[in-house]
């Protein structure tokens, strides 16, 4: 198969969707690996590293989208790329569809097949794809948290762990997925008050067990979300719903109960976000205030950290991306449950319910384009 890696576009997004190491695998396989010039800088890989690798250097992103018959990148296509897209054209990537109506839309109209990382999952629930980079968020999002809770931010002036004689810092966690544990495990681990809230009995035994004693688990309802988020100065959002929007958890009004300068990070806002005020931002521009509460979107955390990031995500995704291209997606969905649940849109066909449900769209059922 003809692979194609673009270099990444949107803004501050440094990850590259294949490292050299998984070009030599794709490469020594029998496959075509098109490299855009550049597109492993960001990252720290150089083009000579994947010349060395078996893969051949393009000159500009109209050429590696326009030979290869399979694109695998890191984010969705954005604006500038879509009429790169073609019918046919397998594209493996991070789409998010259920909160970008045009994107879906420009994915259908182009006839492409959307292979997306964050819906392919596993007979036990997991969706080993989205797992490596929600580890890096849940992570960073306490990384990121810390920070902006320093006056100079415009945050409440709280140190994390606090010191001996002077409180530590409450932290509230929506969710005890991937990046809810991530997350309070470095939270709990600076030393901070960390309260974490699932609606799964099961999941916080679990958590109940491996955490440590400076976190508290929840049940997640609505009384509880509320009390928590009042004694918060730090809410980390990690609530997911594979391949629909996330739930709405924290309203408008319910901001007028935090304290003045508490700092929230929405995981969740490539999925629309489980507070009702988030907005993606980006890391030149990440925050902004409602009601006193800073607020922290940025809708591609992991780019922050992108030699961590790619070699993370690829770890991942190479193993599917060589059952793509040595059976063809057809095959490959067929004989790989896991991977089929990843189609979203196939040839103007939305095939995955989440995003049919989110915008209105005719649901066609997987089997029919296999």
């Amino acid at each position: 198969m003809i692979i194609g890696v673009p270099k990444e576009i949107k803004t501050n997004e440094n990850r590259v969707a294949l490292a050299p190491a998984g070009c030599e695998l794709l490469a020594s396989g029998g496959n075509t690996v098109y490299i855009e010039k550049g597109a492993g800088l960001g990252s720290g890989f150089s083009d000579d590293d994947f010349v060395k690798a078996g893969g051949k250097i393009l000159d500009t992103a109209d050429e590696v989208w326009a030979k290869a018959e399979m694109i695998m990148k890191v984010k969705e296509p954005i604006a500038v790329e879509w009429p790169r897209m073609r019918p046919g054209q397998l594209i493996y990537t991070y789409f998010h569809f259920a909160a970008a109506e045009d994107l879906t839309r420009a994915v259908i109209n182009s006839g492409a097949v959307a292979v997306a990382y964050e819906t392919v999952q596993l007979p036990t629930g997991e969706l080993p794809l989205l797992t490596p980079m929600s580890e890096v968020a849940g992570r960073m999002a306490v990384q990121e948290g810390a920070k902006y809770l320093e006056k100079v931010h415009g945050g409440r002036g709280v140190l994390l762990g606090g010191v001996p004689g002077v409180a530590p810092a409450d932290v509230a966690i929506l969710g005890g997925g991937v990046v809810g544990i991530n997350a309070a495990k470095m939270a709990a681990g600076m030393g901070a008050n960390v309260t974490i809230l699932d609606l799964s009995l099961d999941r916080l035994r679990y958590l109940d067990d491996v955490l440590p004693s400076n976190v508290t688990t929840l049940y997640s309802n609505r009384y509880n979300i509320l009390g928590a988020i009042q004694r918060a100065d730090l809410v980390v959002g990690g609530v997911l719903i594979a391949g629909a929007k996330a739930p709405r958890l924290i309203r408008r009004e319910d901001l007028k109960l935090m304290k003045p300068g508490a700092v929230i990070v929405d995981v969740a806002v490539d999925q629309g976000g489980c507070v009702e005020t988030i907005k993606p931002t980006t890391h030149e521009n990440p925050i902004y205030f409602v009601d006193g509460v800073l607020h922290y979107g940025v809708a591609n955390m992991p780019g922050g950290v992108p030699r961590t990031s790619t070699l993370a995500l690829t770890n991942a995704t190479l193993p599917y991306g060589q059952k793509l291209a040595k059976l063809g997606w057809k095959e490959a969905c067929r004989v790989d449950g896991a991977l089929r649940l990843g189609l979203n849109v196939v040839s103007g066909k939305v095939v995955y319910p989440g995003v049919a449900e989110a915008f209105g769209l005719p649901l066609v059922d997987v089997a029919q384009v296999l």
